[in-house]
């Protein structure tokens, strides 16, 4: 697909000065489900109303100096729901990646899916193929969707691999640190967290981004997520900015 020529424009945006924020940003969006019920709504108008948020968030990346946003679609977990609300949910999916994906991509946002995708709609695996390949050479945002996710499933996958690589001859039981794991992680390509955020008033991590979390700052905040603004993500980077981040050592 040809570049649009807003990609021309868009590198150029200026981010807000004064605060070193976070370069990543990982999302836990709760409270749609909330949210609806709320305003005497099915379950899944708060999905759909979350799903338009997502935009919001993803045009707001570039000037606050997010280059990697990350959001935790739909876990491992959530397949315990009804049915009516997981098939409600697969629908979306489909239909929000496919409405999005020329503006994504005009806006030189690069998609990638995380999880294990064998337990999904072979229709929207190819759809999520599409739009990895269609987006691959964008570099002014990297989203990145875990879909059928669980941290725990990430690392167990992670270390069959790692362990037939092993038994393979490719890869020395000696040789193998905490560097050698996250090369065989769904994020292999990304940097881990800087940040990492939950609305909807539940202080806990839901078994998402485990290893890749270890030196990230939380916020659990009590929005629920259709009425997260980029107002309050703002607040959230400039607050991560005054924190000392010593990784382990002792501050100066």
């Amino acid at each position: 697909m040809p570049k649009d020529p807003a990609h021309d424009l868009a590198d150029d945006t200026p981010t807000l000065a004064g605060f070193d924020g976070p370069a990543h940003v990982a999302i836990i969006m709760d409270g749609n489900g909330r949210w609806a019920q709320a305003r005497g709504r099915p379950r899944l108008f708060g999905h759909h109303a979350g799903a338009r948020r997502v935009r919001e968030v993803v045009e707001c990346c570039p000037r606050l100096g997010i280059k990697y946003l990350t959001i935790f679609a739909f876990s491992t977990e959530n397949w315990k729901r009804t049915q009516v609300e997981v098939a409600g949910l697969m629908s979306l999916f489909r239909r929000y990646i496919s409405r999005e994906l020329r503006a994504l991509n005009a806006e030189n946002v690069r998609v990638r899916f995380i999880g294990d995708r064998v337990r999904l709609d072979a229709k929207l695996v190819q759809l999520m193929d599409e739009v990895e390949e269609i987006t691959r050479c964008n570099d002014r945002v990297h989203l990145t969707v875990a879909l059928n996710y669980g941290s725990r499933d990430e690392v167990a996958r992670a270390t069959k691999r790692l362990a037939q690589d092993v038994a393979d001859g490719h890869l020395k039981p000696a040789d193998v640190d905490e560097e050698t794991l996250p090369r065989y992680l769904d994020t292999r390509v990304l940097p881990d967290p800087d940040l990492v955020i939950r609305t909807s008033g539940e202080a806990r991590i839901s078994n998402f981004l485990l290893w890749q979390s270890a030196y990230a700052e939380y916020e659990f905040i009590d929005t629920l997520w259709p009425d997260f603004s980029a107002a309050e993500l703002e607040r959230l980077c400039r607050s991560f900015g005054t924190r000392d981040r010593r990784f382990g050592a002792v501050a100066k």
